[in-house]
């Protein structure tokens, strides 16, 4: 029953429901599928035949298939064919030449002298009030 050229509908997987033809019987259990489907191996189990058969010869190219589909009034979509990326240039890499550039002296920054001074006011002034505090608790006793 499933001969080349038998129009079919495919029941299971990712294509179900889309009509497909035979281009290629493999063995007994596998046949080569394309139509509106993708062109794919696929179980007969998968298949549900249908009445319709369409003239073309064993192995043929999608481009047939379509326009054996133009027939039954069937729009088959083409895929464009994969075309090469175009490769982006390489980046050159720095060469290393004998000379090393010279290092050029970073200015110095003066370093900010209030900072520290504002640290040992407060010492003092801390030192002071811990002082004061322990000659009024050991005067009150």
């Amino acid at each position: 029953m499933i001969d080349v050229g038998r129009v079919c509908v495919k029941i299971a997987g990712r294509d179900a429901g889309k009509k497909a033809v035979v281009v290629e019987k493999i063995d007994s259990n596998f046949v080569l599928i394309d139509g509106e489907t993708r062109r794919r191996k696929c179980s007969i189990n998968h298949l549900e035949p249908l009445n319709k058969t369409l003239d073309i010869k064993k192995g043929d190219a999608h481009a047939k298939v379509a326009t054996a589909f133009k027939t039954l009034n069937i729009d088959v979509k083409t895929t464009k064919p994969k075309t090469k990326k175009t490769e982006r240039p390489r980046r050159v890499r720095k060469s290393h030449s004998k000379e090393k550039p010279k290092k050029v002296a970073k200015p110095k920054v003066e370093k900010k002298e209030e900072k520290p001074k504002v640290k040992k006011v407060v010492k003092k002034v801390t030192k002071k009030t811990v002082k004061k505090v322990v000659k009024k608790t050991a005067t009150k006793k």
